[in-house]
């Protein structure tokens, strides 16, 4: 089994800021800390204090995450819209040709490079994005995303249900298809979930196009229902509503510590990806406060509140440590993964996947 090796994550701290004076200026140099359109006329709004962020990350870590950027920039008015990666995608695309969003705050880095696909992202390299290893940014310079995190599929698993239907706990993707655990499996539904997609798309890189659609087509006839949050399965699981929910390690650990009877697995074969990340959203004119938030969103101290929940960051300091419920250095569960592949084949991926499944999707 292929594996990321240990280097993946750095350290890094970005904490730049573009400058310009008057109302506008005209960027015209691609170097790092600006913004710069192919053409070379993206212009700079340095008076607005208003500020609109798409994001999917979790909603109940927002706050915390927000504490310390409330405290540098008190006068700046966000308006944080939050929702799950496929509805955030699906919105971003529709939006292309009258964008509300100024940046974008912690979406999957495929669904990043989706939108860039479409030539919906600003270029923006923050000072220091020369430090962050290639896994964690684009390819592009200057960078037209930049990451922050990166969580994993893992196995969210209700103990005391379990030893009530005499079952073992399942340590693997083989395990989930055995006969005896019909209809106690839920799943994120990956065209509305992030997670969901790097689960398919993981077993897809796992296994190949052939055994992975095979394979799904198993693990479906024990699926009770597919859900559209990639934390709902840890949540039924630690209900015990559904034992085996299929979700990522921060929310079934976040299950554990608020007490419910659950135990989290990472499957033995590995764990697919993706990365959180942030970028810049295409318009005519680009506030100075979004380059700002940028900057802020990958500072060490907003990574000291994303390692509060999530063990593996695009940057890592001496003060960078496991979460409370790794027991080892989760980079070795992680699977060789290929964003931008996976990001070309998205769509084709989520066609087939609905195609065969979606049947037993809960109602949106």
């Amino acid at each position: 089994m292929k594996k990321l090796t240990r280097g993946l994550v750095v350290a890094v701290t970005l904490v730049s800021f573009l400058s310009a004076c008057g109302k506008s200026a005209t960027i015209n140099e691609s170097t790092p800390g600006a913004a710069a359109s192919p053409a070379g006329t993206s212009s700079i709004d340095s008076t607005s204090k208003e500020l609109t962020v798409y994001t999917a990350l979790e909603d109940d870590a927002i706050k915390s995450y927000l504490a310390s950027y409330k405290k540098k920039y008190p006068d700046i008015k966000l308006n944080i819209v939050r929702d799950s990666t496929g509805v955030i995608t699906a919105k971003l695309l529709a939006e292309k040709d009258n964008p509300q969003a100024d940046v974008v705050w912690g979406l999957a880095a495929t669904s990043l490079l989706v939108l860039d696909q479409s030539n919906q992202l600003e270029p923006y390299a923050p000072q220091g994005v020369d430090r962050i290893l290639p896994e964690f940014k684009d390819k592009n310079v200057p960078e037209h995303w930049v990451g922050i995190d990166a969580w994993e599929t893992a196995f969210i698993v209700n103990k005391t249900e379990m030893e009530k239907r005499k079952l073992p706990i399942p340590e693997s993707y083989a395990d989930l298809i055995k006969p005896e655990y019909k209809g106690l499996i839920t799943m994120p539904n990956p065209s509305s979930s992030g997670t969901g997609f790097l689960t398919v798309s993981g077993l897809i890189q796992l296994e190949g196009q052939d055994k992975a659609w095979n394979y799904m087509n198993k693990l479906h006839d024990n699926v009770a229902m597919y859900v559209h949050s990639g934390s709902k399965p840890a949540k039924l699981a630690g209900t015990g509503e559904y034992p085996i929910g299929i979700s990522f390690g921060y929310r079934g650990l976040q299950e554990k510590k608020n007490g419910s009877p659950v135990e989290v697995v990472f499957p033995k074969e590995g764990s697919g990806w993706d990365v959180e990340a942030n970028a810049l959203i295409k318009k005519k004119t680009i506030k100075q406060v979004s380059q700002q938030f940028l900057d802020w969103a990958v500072t060490d101290e907003a990574m000291k509140e994303y390692n509060k929940n999530y063990a593996i960051l695009a940057i890592k300091t001496d003060n960078s440590q496991l979460p409370e419920g790794y027991k080892v250095d989760p980079m070795k569960q992680l699977i060789k993964n290929d964003l931008n592949e996976i990001a070309k084949n998205r769509a084709s991926i989520l066609a087939e996947w609905d195609q065969r499944y979606n049947t037993k999707s809960e109602p949106k």
